[in-house]
């Protein structure tokens, strides 16, 4: 079995927070992915879920949207399952993971965040693609609504996927690597929105790979490596002692 080597410090049980997530473990047939994660994620904050390869950061994503099967423990998002508070999250998938020959345009897919509240059997009106495209407006990519979604850049096909994010207008944004090989105006259009919606009190959830910038983009800080090494306020748990736990090696990274 795996030990839990640490974690943050909890609030009252009975808080209701985003996120809880407690003695979580989920397995890929016998191969443990998370092990016995209990965490808390706060309101209004911008969390980064950092680790090495293969240290269960998607799958903590995941877990918390019902993806992948959990092996036990629980998740409740604002106190609730997650399929009774789903109109309050969105996701934003790796790039890697999307069908990028899919053949729909930029608004189209920006449109689809609004499915949701819309329900199935209503059909998308004019007011909902004129939302859609104030969310690719937001993102910069105003012109480029009736662009094929496989003719964009890596960069442009990121930020329509932030864009069908915001058309959901959730309370709890989950961002899968978000920023990994975009390019800079990328990088500063999304951050930027994200610095927003912090102020707006939104909580944003995001798997982030660069060390070098998570004290400079974030408040929080989760760090895994199957089991939860600490979890909290950047100044009190991104430290040196925490990076090698995670990474079972040395960083060379300057801590503040």
């Amino acid at each position: 079995m795996m030990e839990q080597k640490s974690g943050q410090k909890k609030p009252p049980e009975d808080e209701i927070l985003p996120i809880k997530v407690r003695n979580l473990s989920v397995t890929y047939r016998t191969e443990p992915a998370l092990w016995n994660i209990d965490l808390d994620f706060p309101e209004g904050k911008m969390i980064a879920i950092v680790g090495p390869n293969g240290a269960g950061k998607s799958t903590l994503i995941k877990a918390v949207m019902g993806l992948v099967p959990i092996t036990a423990g629980k998740i409740s998002v604002y106190d609730k399952s997650y399929s009774k508070q789903r109109s309050k999250v969105a996701y934003v998938p790796q790039r890697g993971s999307v069908d990028w020959d899919f053949p729909t345009d930029a608004l189209d897919v920006v449109e689809m965040g609004l499915y949701g509240k819309l329900g199935w059997l209503r059909r998308p009106n004019s007011q909902t693609r004129e939302k859609a495209r104030k969310c690719l407006e937001k993102v910069g990519l105003a012109d480029y609504a009736d662009r094929q979604i496989g003719q964009l850049s890596g960069g442009q096909q990121q930020r329509v996927f932030v864009a069908r994010a915001l058309a959901q207008d959730p309370q709890i944004y989950l961002m899968d690597e978000p920023l990994n090989g975009v390019d800079a105006i990328t990088e500063e259009t999304i951050l930027s929105i994200l610095e927003n919606l912090r102020k707006e009190g939104k909580t944003i959830v995001m798997v982030h790979h660069d060390l070098q910038t998570v004290d400079k983009y974030f408040d929080w800080v989760v760090m895994l490596n199957r089991n939860l090494v600490a979890g909290g306020p950047i100044k009190e748990v991104f430290t040196r002692k925490n990076l090698d736990r995670a990474y079972q090696e040395k960083q060379r990274l300057s801590i503040r």
